[in-house]
């Protein structure tokens, strides 16, 4: 059966601005605006125009820059589901407008929560009226300490009575695991099924789950992910563009961003690290980051030697008793040490002999003098 399309959202401007105190300049907002229009990303976060004119300036900004540079990915302004705060994005020329409401601990049964309801309509109307080809998405705050039939209700009279474009389910807390995620997000996809309203997923990484949870709720139904470069975000960050995208197109999903084209990825992820590192002295792109850190060249163990794990991007190869004749080979291919292929399990075994008896991994003058003395 042919997999569903897969909207990407990058929010690395907006989310990242929400990170150790880092501010993006028009210029760095700019480059990070090209990387996402080269890497096929659908809508970018740029901005929350109602905490600051500058933001609201930017937003503005961001939106000519797009046009004029004929740009295909959307620009999006962020908002509370508050009339003032969708004036502040309306009054930059911005068609994709994102608002956000808490519905945590309401009640759809009673008052409260009927109000709750009635302001949603009120703003999405307010929204249609100035915007006519305004494309809405409306977070529910927050899917893991909301009841699940409150926000059922929620979701049901958003989709079937206000038709909005987009919902969103954040994991906002962070508490929220892959299976939980899974069960919730399938059983909201399902009662909008047929319907014009996507569902989205955002899930923060406190628990170290976001990139799993937000791959999670896409299979599960979602057709939305918002997700940013390297996870950065509040706190501990939200899921993974390339993770995420990578996964699920490998799994058959259809999505525009370009998961093929890795150096181009590692040329963003390198700038947003760089930027990071510079304005608060500690970078995000570490020697464990999946995929793109060193520690993916790093080789060890024998069964890893074929490269069937990980990915070829150059190898740093560790020698010790776990190596094994793959591994030993390609080391030796690769540093030029001649042998003779029917040398090579002695020459494995007495790495592992010497590794052992050292109590640490070999270097390349070890090796050398290893087959030197095979070869006598």
């Amino acid at each position: 059966m042919k997999k569903p399309e897969i909207l990407i959202c990058d929010h690395t401007i907006r989310e990242g601005m929400q990170y150790r105190g880092v501010v993006f300049t028009r210029i760095e907002r700019t480059e990070i605006l090209r990387f996402q229009e080269s890497l096929g990303v659908d809508i970018s976060q740029v901005a929350y125009p109602s905490a600051h004119e500058s933001e609201r300036e930017m937003l503005r900004w961001m939106i000519c820059l797009a046009e004029n540079r004929n740009y295909r990915l959307r620009i999006a302004g962020l908002g509370r589901a508050l009339i003032h705060d969708v004036d502040q994005m309306i009054m930059t020329n911005a068609t994709e407008i994102q608002i956000h409401a808490v519905m945590t601990d309401r009640s759809a049964d009673n008052r409260d929560g009927h109000l709750f309801l009635q302001s949603l309509e009120t703003v999405v109307h307010h929204i249609r009226s100035k915007v006519r080809s305004a494309r809405i998405s409306v977070s529910i705050l927050d899917i893991g300490r909301t009841d699940p039939e409150v926000l059922k209700t929620c979701v049901r009279f958003l989709s079937g009575d206000l038709h909005v474009d987009m919902i969103t389910l954040p994991d906002t807390s962070g508490i929220m695991a892959p299976n939980l995620i899974y069960e919730r997000i399938r059983d909201i996809a399902a009662m909008t099924d047929g319907s014009q309203t996507k569902i989205g997923v955002h899930c923060h990484n406190d628990m170290g789950m976001a990139t799993a949870n937000t791959v999670l709720g896409a299979v599960a139904g979602a057709s939305f992910v918002e997700v940013s470069a390297l996870g950065i975000g509040e706190r501990n960050g939200i899921g993974d563009l390339f993770l995420v995208g990578k996964t699920l197109k490998e799994q058959g999903y259809r999505l525009n961003l370009d998961t093929d084209n890795s150096e181009l990825f590692r040329e963003y992820y390198s700038y947003i690290d760089r930027l990071v590192r510079k304005k608060t002295g500690a970078g995000i792109l570490d020697y464990n980051t999946p995929f793109f850190g060193e520690s993916m060249q790093t080789h060890i163990a024998g069964t890893h030697g074929a490269r069937t794990y990980g990915k070829d991007q150059g190898d740093l190869y560790f020698l010790n008793v776990l190596c094994g004749k793959h591994l030993v080979r390609n080391y030796l291919e690769k540093n030029q040490i001649s042998y003779r292929t029917q040398w090579l399990p002695e020459i494995v075994n007495e790495i592992k002999d010497t590794s052992a008896s050292l109590g640490r991994s070999l270097t390349k003058e070890d090796i050398i003098e290893i087959v030197k003395r095979i070869a006598l």
